[in-house]
């Protein structure tokens, strides 16, 4: 299946459009089901979205946070994903910090990933993952030539030899991450053309690992046309 293009002129338009599409799924989630879980994604492309998810309308209190991959370093650091976010937006909201689920710092990768696939098997389930794609083709901290087969059950994995620092990190696996019930791609700046038309062309990146059932959805700012892509 063919991801969805969702096309915007300039980031500006892009950000707000996500907002008002998160804050109507959240709410519809929160109606149905009484909760609402979303997956984040990190870097700088998703920055300026949790900025302005600070200001919409929301019952917080429902909300779960978890994180789609996490760079292997101290609590607090400044790159890790889960500071970015909180500086950005968490800690400006009420959900409660025991429903923002982050990796686990742990003595070890392998361990700090163990532990939060223990935390992903008790999610309720997951509404709604965000993903960028780096100029590389990754997405989450899954990098070109270094994905888990696909018949693989873990929910979350160590990566060892990432060739971008820092080199360990943990992240969703494609599998966890194709249990969203949707999977919107981020995807802004004319850095992303290239890597995104060879995607969208049928390259073997790890985008085209995650298979959502309900098929995967790209938001950009980028002019740009779909391919055919087998399924």
């Amino acid at each position: 299946m063919s991801p969805r293009i969702h096309r915007f002129v300039g980031r500006d338009g892009l950000v707000d459009d996500l907002c008002v599409r998160i804050a109507a799924l959240a709410s519809q989630c929160i109606h149905k089901q009484g909760y609402f879980s979303i997956i984040l994604a990190g870097g700088e492309t998703p920055r300026e979205l949790y900025r302005q998810l600070r200001h919409i309308a929301t019952d917080w209190q429902y909300w779960h946070i978890y994180f789609g991959d996490e760079r292997y370093l101290a609590v607090g650091d400044a790159e890790r994903n889960d500071t970015m976010a909180t500086t950005a937006w968490l800690d400006y909201v009420a959900i409660p910090r025991v429903q923002i689920h982050t990796v686990p710092a742990r003595d070890n990768v392998d361990t700090a990933a163990a532990d939060y696939a223990a935390i992903l098997q008790q999610a309720p389930g997951f509404d709604l993952a965000l993903l960028g794609l780096g100029e590389d083709g990754h997405t989450a901290s899954l990098f070109p030539g270094d994905v888990p087969p696909d018949n693989t059950t873990a929910l979350a994995i160590a990566v060892t030899h990432a060739p971008k620092p820092p080199a360990r990190r943990v992240s969703m696996s494609p599998q966890c991450l194709s249990l969203s019930s949707a999977v919107w791609f981020v995807v802004s700046g004319s850095n992303k053309r290239k890597i995104l038309e060879a995607w969208l062309a049928g390259a073997p990146l790890p985008p085209r690992a995650i298979k959502p059932h309900a098929g995967i959805d790209i938001f950009t700012d980028l002019d740009i046309e779909p391919k055919v892509m087998d399924s």
